[in-house]
């Protein structure tokens, strides 16, 4: 009984609190659904479209007028504050009506308006800009202009302390702008290939130098009207030249505070006063983008020491880059000559050799390369017999009894040093060069930065320039650069100076190739494809000498042809050809002549 009378008691608690918690639930969800609804209809109010004066949606957003300055009105300029999102509210009274398709398609078109008036005023700025830029360009080309009028201020680094013609107020925007300029030609300069090489796709792709003296510009472009060497006659020519010689000149004899940083010792060093007179030589070339570079160089206290100058024109005033003494008497050379038979050239060559590279300049090494024994006998004789004669035992002679390879003769001879570093030049047998050449030799070569690739002026045939062999003057004599008596070679690249770390780090000559012709265009492509700069410039002391060239019945019509043309450009000038072609008519003329002339002799 008991266990009963407490089970019925829990039953029913239980009941009384379901009863409860259902009349709780229902009454929570009567207030949430009275909530949804208020919320409901206060969403339905407020999203309504409004029943006032002002257009549709006017208090969101900004209206056109003459005074909004984002929509080309006459308020703030460009770059004012921001634009406030609150209307004014003083639109025209617009009748009122129920929301529907009308009040959202007119909503549409004013917001279509505004974005065409937002583009409009767009377009302004961009005019306004447009404007501003080209005053810009103008004050930075006058201010160009001005510069190249003063003397040296950009030169030396010098920064004028005043404005020029301005108040105190210009002043930071002209130095704002010179500033400007300066980082400007500078860049040109850092992007012209003037104190390292730039890789180029071949040899075509090269901007060769011209190099020119006080009297005579050395030209490759030459065409049917110029010489290979002639004086600058067009004004231009002369004004920039006489103005590089002249800045350089005032750069040696007043150097800047920034060059002094060695105190008395570097005073005592340009104690010197240059004149014209001490201007050796200069290479120049330009590049069409970028500006014209200028290479001097002058004669120094000794007879081994020079002072270059460099020189960069980017389009505006000359920027010095460089004042260097360079000293070469420490610079031997080492000339290498692959040789095989042609003894009698290579007599020739000795004698020149004697007289240049023994009494002169004395400090070369000669590296001969002979391949076979055929005349090793005659050859081996000539070296000791100069040796003998001049006292001179800076050479060696290398024998290779194999097939003739230029490429290989030289390879072979470079890497036979075994003195250090050496300065080397590939010479051939028919090649005739003065001092003067090896010293330029020496100044346009640099480790690991430069090599120099000398256009040489091929001789034409002297029997033909000369009209016979009995006036042939000796070689000396014949040494003219004129048009009637050679022309640059400026598609031979055989005869180059470079140092041999560079020629051993480029890879060397490609020794497969055998007999003469290729190698040389292989080398020097691979120096075009690094970043070594080649220097390319005509040399007034380096010839070719004539010799005749034969073209073998064995080859092919094509290579037959090819071989003849090469043989008639090395024969002689454009117009001794044509007198050697004309010369039947010319003799019939000169026969008329005669005849015409004898009839009134006889009347006399």
């Amino acid at each position: 009984m008991i266990f009963l009378f407490k089970f019925r008691r829990v039953n029913s608690v239980a009941v009384m609190l379901r009863r409860g918690l259902l009349t709780w639930v229902s009454r929570v969800g009567g207030l949430l659904v009275l909530l949804c609804c208020s919320l409901s209809l206060l969403y339905v109010m407020t999203c309504s479209p409004p029943h006032s004066n002002d257009p549709p949606l006017s208090h969101v957003l900004p209206r056109a007028g003459p005074n909004h300055p984002s929509l080309g009105g006459t308020g703030a300029g460009i770059g004012a504050g921001a634009v406030g999102i609150g209307g004014t509210g003083g639109g025209p009274a617009q009748s009122g009506g129920p929301p529907g398709a009308h009040s959202y398609q007119v909503l549409l078109q004013e917001r279509e308006e505004q974005h065409r008036l937002h583009i409009s005023s767009l377009k302004k700025q961009i005019a306004q800009l447009k404007e501003a830029l080209q005053e810009r360009s103008q004050q930075l080309k006058g201010i160009q202009e001005s510069l190249k009028r003063a003397s040296g201020g950009l030169t030396d680094g010098q920064e004028g302390g005043a404005s020029q013609g301005g108040g105190p107020g210009d002043a930071p925007g002209a130095k704002s702008q010179q500033a400007d300029l300066q980082e400007f030609l500078r860049g040109q300069l850092s992007k012209a290939e003037v104190s390292a090489g730039t890789r180029l796709p071949s040899e075509y792709a090269v901007v060769p130098f011209e190099s020119f003296t006080l009297q005579k510009v050395y030209q490759l472009e030459m065409g049917l009207t110029r010489h290979p060497e002639e004086k600058p006659v067009r004004k231009d020519k002369r004004d920039e030249l006489g103005e590089v010689l002249e800045m350089a000149l005032h750069s040696l004899n007043t150097p800047s505070s920034q060059q002094d940083s060695g105190g008395a010792v570097e005073k005592a060093q340009t104690s010197k006063v240059y004149m014209s007179s001490d201007f050796i030589e200069g290479i120049t070339r330009t590049e069409k983008d970028k500006g014209t570079l200028y290479e001097l160089t002058f004669r120094g206290d000794y007879s081994h020491e020079f002072r270059r100058l460099v020189l960069f024109r980017p389009f505006g005033p000359l920027m010095k880059v460089k004042n260097e003494k360079v000293d070469t008497a420490n610079v031997p050379i080492n000339i290498i000559v692959p040789l095989s038979r042609r003894t009698d050239k290579f007599k020739q060559f000795m004698h020149n050799f004697r007289e240049v590279c023994v009494r002169q300049d004395g400090r070369i090494h000669l590296t001969v390369v002979y391949f076979g024994k055929e005349q090793m006998s005659e050859v081996r004789s000539t070296l000791e017999n100069t040796s003998r004669e001049a006292n001179f035992k800076n050479f060696t002679l290398l024998q290779l009894d194999e097939e003739f390879s230029r490429g290989r003769g030289l390879d072979i001879g470079a890497r036979a040093w075994k003195g250090g570093n050496v300065l080397l030049f590939f010479c051939d047998v028919d090649i005739y060069f003065t001092a003067d050449f090896l010293n330029t030799c020496r100044l346009n070569t640099q480790p690991g930065k430069k090599v120099f690739y000398p256009v040489l002026f091929s001789q034409y045939n002297p029997s033909l320039i000369y009209g016979s062999p009995e006036r042939i003057p000796p070689v000396e004599q014949q040494l003219v650069i004129k048009k009637d008596t050679g022309f640059w070679r400026d598609f031979g690249f055989g005869m180059t100076c470079q140092y041999r770390s560079d020629f051993i780090n480029i890879g060397g000559f490609d020794i497969n190739i055998k007999g003469w012709g290729g190698e040389d265009v292989h080398l020097y492509r691979k120096y075009l494809h690094s970043n070594l700069l080649v220097v390319r410039a005509p040399s007034r002391g380096l010839f070719h000498l004539w010799h005749e060239k034969h073209c073998a019945d064995e080859l092919p019509p094509d290579q037959y042809r090819m071989c003849m043309q090469s043989k008639a450009m090395n024969e002689a000038s454009h117009g001794q050809l044509g007198m050697l072609f004309f010369r039947h008519e010319i003799e019939a003329h000169l026969r008329k002549q005669k005849q015409q002339q004898n009839p009134n002799i006889k009347k006399t």
